[in-house]
């Protein structure tokens, strides 16, 4: 089994594998009509989150990513429910929980997490996206306030890119405090922070990389083809997932499949595994139930060669541009 490693320069403890919460909760309102909800075909319900949440910790996955945006709150409020008595749980967010935000508005989403969540403290708080007119340099002071006040253990970004990443580092640096991660798209149909100067600040500074959709949206999970369509309303119409951009990606899953005979695993979880082998990546993948939970810990139980992981790097060299 993998062992933990450190967030970044933190001290935050984590394991080599996360869970995305995205569509847990009970999405009120307007919240039942995000992306992710059409995407993804919405949430569970309580009984199969609990579940993913119980079979992720056991496996060694007790990292869970939620934000404020997700389900209107509600995916807060269920992961909060959740961890409750759990003391081994970590628990990163994110904010705003809204698109019109100031930076002055930062000490009251924090509060509105930590009600939601139902803590004193948030693990790892994130800021979501870069917006114009939003001060990074305002809003990372911000956040090193709330560490020192105790509110907020290691500070991370998502969707930043290399220069915004090194902008958030320099202001967190001058209080003494690490940017511990950047939390983008990453996976082997989405292989642009190679490219785009992020996996390269990471290394250069000590961030770890947290990769959302590292299963491209269920793309690399080898059920998707020409014949076999996506499900959700949102999917079946978004360009990657058209019958030409599902025959393009049969070679890739065809590696999978023959990678993953060799030790017993499914395409997902070699996919997952050839993020895990780069130290400084943490996937999160999605988990809406008990079996995709468990599936997605059984990465953590095998590991690639240099020459698998040099293959699929070969096979996708279409998807880092």
């Amino acid at each position: 089994m993998e062992h933990d490693t450190t967030l970044g320069r933190s001290d935050l403890k984590v394991p080599r594998l996360g869970v995305g919460a995205m569509t847990w909760g009970d999405a009120k309102g307007l919240a039942r009509f995000h992306p992710a909800k059409t995407a993804y075909g919405g949430a569970h319900g309580f009984e199969e989150e609990k579940q993913a949440f119980e079979l992720s910790i056991e496996a060694g996955a007790n990292l869970f990513d939620t934000a404020a945006m997700y389900s209107g709150g509600a995916s807060e409020r269920r992961l909060g429910e959740l961890a409750r008595e759990k003391k081994h749980v970590l628990i990163a967010s994110k904010f705003p929980g809204g698109f019109s935000f100031r930076a002055e508005g930062f000490p009251k989403e924090l509060d509105a997490s930590l009600a939601r969540l139902g803590r004193e403290t948030i693990d790892l708080y994130q800021h979501h996206f870069p917006v114009r007119g939003v001060s990074i340099p305002k809003l990372m002071d911000q956040l090193a306030d709330a560490v020192e006040a105790g509110k907020v253990k290691a500070v991370g970004v998502s969707n930043y890119s290399a220069e915004q990443m090194r902008e958030a580092h320099t202001v967190l640096a001058k209080r003494g405090i690490p940017l511990a991660s950047n939390q983008v798209e990453y996976s082997l149909l989405h292989r642009q922070p190679e490219v785009n100067g992020v996996l390269d600040v990471c290394r250069e500074l000590g961030i770890t990389l947290i990769a959302y959709s590292p299963l491209a949206g269920g793309r690399l999970t080898g059920k998707y083809s020409a014949q076999h369509r996506a499900g959700g309303l949102f999917r079946r119409i978004l360009p990657q997932y058209s019958r030409r951009a599902l025959d393009a990606i049969q070679p890739v899953t065809k590696l999978l499949r023959e990678i993953g005979a060799r030790y017993s695993k499914t395409p997902s979880q070699v996919a997952l595994r050839w993020l895990i082998e780069n130290p400084i990546v943490l996937p999160i993948p999605g988990a809406k139930n008990g079996r995709q939970a468990t599936e997605n810990a059984e990465s953590l139980k095998f590991s690639l060669t240099a020459e698998e992981v040099e293959a699929l790097n070969q096979a996708t060299l279409a998807w880092r541009n």
